[in-house]
C-alpha cells in the first residue's frame, strides 16, 4: 500500500470537511466538526500521517470530537474499495460479511422447552441480498414456543430489512421508526409489513432480544424498535449507541467518509438511543445473557403451556432433577 502525499492528505481532509458541513444531519454540529478539521490541517495534524490507516484514525477522532458520533468517521478499508458509486465500500463490504454468515443467520438452535435461539450477525443485510436466508431462518423458528433474538454481535443493518424482521414477530402492521433526512429535509416512517413469506411467529408469544456493547446501529434498532413497543425483553449490557443513518463516499482506494444524513424517531418514545445505547430490562454480563434469557423463557413457557411437551420440557429443565428427565429410548420413529 502506498504512502499519502501531501497534497493527498490535503485533498482528502477538505472533501471530509465539505461532506460534513453539507450533509451532517445536524448543521451547527457539522459546521463546528468542520472547523475542527480546518484547524487541525492548517496546524499540521494530518501530515503526520505516513498511512491510510493512520490517516482514518487521526481524522475520525477529530470527526467525534464534537458530539461523539460513532457513525462519523474516515474509516479504513484493508481490501481497496469501489470509487465509482456513493456507499461503494460498503457494499463490496456487505458482500464478503455475507459470505461468511450464512447470510446474517450464522446460528439456529432449539433449546430446551420449545424454545428457539436465532441469532442475528454481522448486520441485517437488505432483502435482495439475502433475504431468502432471513425468511427461511423466521420460517423455521415460527413454531416455538418462546424466541430468543440474539444480536449481540449484530453491528448495523438496513430499516427495511429491521421492519421485515418485526412482520414476523407482530400480528398487525405496526409503526416502528421514522427518519428524518436532512437533504431531503422530509420523513420517511417504517411500518412492519402486513403480510410475510411463510408463517409468522406472531406478537403474543415470549420474546427475548439479547446485546451487548457490541450491538450497533441497525443492530440496535431492532432491539429499540421491539422494545418500545412492549414486544420484547432486552436483556444484556447497554449497546453501543448509534442512530443516526450514514451514506458513504470513497475518499481513497482505502479510506471511506461516512457521514450521517439522518436521524432516528421513535413513535413511542419521540427520540432515539443515539449516545446512551439501548438500555436493557434485564441487566447482565453478555456471556450470560443466553443462560438468563433461556431460564426466563422457559418460566414462560411452563407457565403459559399446560399440558403441552414443551411445557412439561420446561418445568423438568426448571427443576433441574435428573430423575425427572425421560429415560433414554432405542425408538425409531
Amino acid at each position: 500500500m502506498a504512502g499519502l502525499q501531501s497534497a493527498e492528505i490535503t485533498g482528502i481532509v477538505t472533501e471530509v470537511r465539505r461532506l460534513t458541513t453539507e450533509l451532517y444531519v445536524f448543521p451547527e454540529v457539522g459546521e463546528r466538526i468542520a472547523g475542527r478539521l480546518a484547524e487541525a490541517l492548517s496546524q499540521g495534524r494530518y501530515h503526520r500521517a505516513e498511512d491510510p490507516e493512520t490517516l482514518g484514525r487521526l481524522v475520525t477522532e477529530d470527526l467525534r470530537s464534537v458530539n461523539a458520533d460513532g457513525h462519523l468517521r474516515l474509516k479504513f478499508h484493508p481490501h481497496p474499495i469501489p470509487a465509482d458509486k456513493e456507499d461503494g465500500a460498503v457494499l463490496a463490504e456487505l458482500t464478503r460479511a455475507a459470505d461468511l454468515s450464512l447470510g446474517g443467520v450464522p446460528r439456529i438452535e432449539r433449546l430446551e422447552g420449545g424454545v428457539a435461539l436465532l441469532k442475528l450477525a454481522p448486520i441485517l443485510f437488505p432483502l435482495d441480498m439475502t433475504g431468502g436466508s432471513l425468511d427461511a431462518a423466521l420460517a423455521l423458528v415460527a413454531r416455538a414456543e418462546a424466541l430468543i433474538l440474539d444480536l449481540r454481535e449484530c453491528v448495523g443493518g438496513h430499516p427495511y430489512t429491521t421492519a421485515h424482521i418485526c412482520g414476523h414477530l407482530f400480528d398487525e402492521p405496526t409503526h416502528l421508526n421514522t427518519l428524518y433526512d436532512r437533504e431531503e429535509d422530509a420523513e420517511q416512517q417504517f411500518w412492519s409489513p402486513a403480510q410475510v413469506p411463510g408463517p409468522r411467529f406472531g406478537g403474543s408469544k415470549p420474546l427475548y432480544v439479547l446485546i451487548s456493547a457490541a450491538t450497533f446501529s441497525g443492530g440496535e434498532e431492532l432491539a429499540y424498535d421491539l422494545q418500545q413497543r412492549g414486544r420484547a425483553v432486552v436483556v444484556g449490557e447497554v449497546s453501543g449507541g448509534g442512530a443516526n443513518p450514514r451514506r458513504g463516499f470513497t475518499l481513497h482506494p482505502h479510506l471511506e467518509a461516512t457521514i450521517p444524513t439522518a436521524r432516528s424517531i421513535n413513535p413511542v418514545s419521540g427520540g432515539n438511543w443515539e449516545g446512551t445505547g439501548v438500555i436493557p430490562d434485564t441487566a447482565t454480563d453478555p456471556a450470560l445473557a443466553h443462560e438468563v434469557a433461556h431460564r426466563a423463557a422457559l418460566a414462560e413457557v411452563a407457565r403459559l403451556g399446560g399440558d403441552t411437551p414443551s411445557a412439561e420440557e420446561a418445568r423438568r429443565a426448571l427443576g433441574g432433577r435428573a430423575e425427572d428427565r425421560p429415560a433414554p429410548s432405542d425408538d425409531r420413529l
